[in-house]
């Protein structure tokens, strides 16, 4: 069996070698994982808690650029206990003191991990070890990433969409320890970043500008201000053409100062195309 995830039973008593198995639990580790083992990096031949510390003493601002690197999980071959120190091929048990080194143990990913709550499983498809239950989960094939099972029937499609780097921090979003958010238009990229980009008042995806919140009342309060703003006459007849970045509609309309409404969706995220002076300001980036 690939993936394995070991519960001891709280009904009843641990034999002296169910014991012996959980010694340790929950003391060893790092910042990203409890567990009873260190991974040697084969590319750099280092000892390091987990990969992810690798990857973060890899590739920190004082390394050389020409020499920063990360360890794909799949490389990882040998690992050394942390209760004996035995150095060993990637395996659940350690071959010289027998304790268990992660209660939740995939030999496809050479993964160990003593915190059980987080409800690991291994999804194939995605080759990777994911968090949330496989049961809250699904994988979608033209995605190719998982996503809950209140998205199955709501979420765009977008081509490989989590195999890229988040447009806000650039960390790499498919096997990012972080949560992930699907925007309505089918783009990826880390919650805490989307609640960054709210702090500074930004409410459209930085890849395709589309809105993705409910902008309704922030639209009402548009219409008020560019009803309170009239255009000087020379201007009141002006047309420009516009696309709206939430409906993907060009429309020609009458030229504001304060804003350009698309008559489609009724939206202010527009951008001006043609006429007098281009601009590509996003509406949504104004809005305070």
């Amino acid at each position: 069996m690939e993936c394995t995830l070991n519960k001891q039973m709280t009904t009843l008593p641990l034999s002296d070698d169910e014991s012996f198995m959980e010694m340790g639990a929950g003391n060893y580790g790092c910042a990203h994982y409890r567990r009873r083992c260190k991974v040697r990096a084969p590319c750099c031949d280092e000892i390091f808690d987990c990969r992810h510390c690798h990857n973060d003493s890899k590739n920190a601002l004082d390394v050389d650029p020409l020499r920063r690197h990360d360890l794909p999980r799949h490389d990882v071959k040998r690992v050394i206990c942390s209760l004996c120190n035995t150095e060993q091929d990637v395996q659940q048990t350690c071959i010289q003191c027998g304790v268990c080194m992660g209660k939740y143990f995939c030999s496809k990913c050479n993964f160990f991990d003593d915190d059980v709550s987080k409800n690991q499983y291994h999804c194939d498809k995605c080759g990777i070890c994911r968090t949330g239950g496989e049961e809250n989960f699904f994988h979608c094939d033209t995605c190719e990433c998982c996503y809950s099972t209140s998205l199955k029937e709501s979420h765009t499609c977008i081509e490989r969409a989590m195999h890229h780097n988040c447009p806000v921090c650039f960390e790499y979003v498919f096997d990012t320890t972080k949560n992930v958010i699907s925007l309505p238009c089918g783009h990826t990229m880390h919650l805490e970043c989307v609640l960054q980009m709210e702090g500074y008042f930004q409410y459209s995806c930085p890849l395709c500008s589309r809105s993705y919140c409910d902008m309704s009342s922030i639209w009402e309060q548009l219409d008020q201000e560019v009803a309170s703003t009239p255009m000087p006459e020379m201007y009141q007849n002006k047309m420009v053409w516009i696309l709206c970045n939430d409906c993907a509609v060009t429309s020609e309309v009458n030229f504001h100062i304060v804003a350009l409404k698309c008559p489609s969706c009724k939206s202010y995220n527009t951008k001006q195309i043609r006429g007098g002076n281009t601009s590509y300001a996003n509406i949504t980036e104004m809005v305070s």
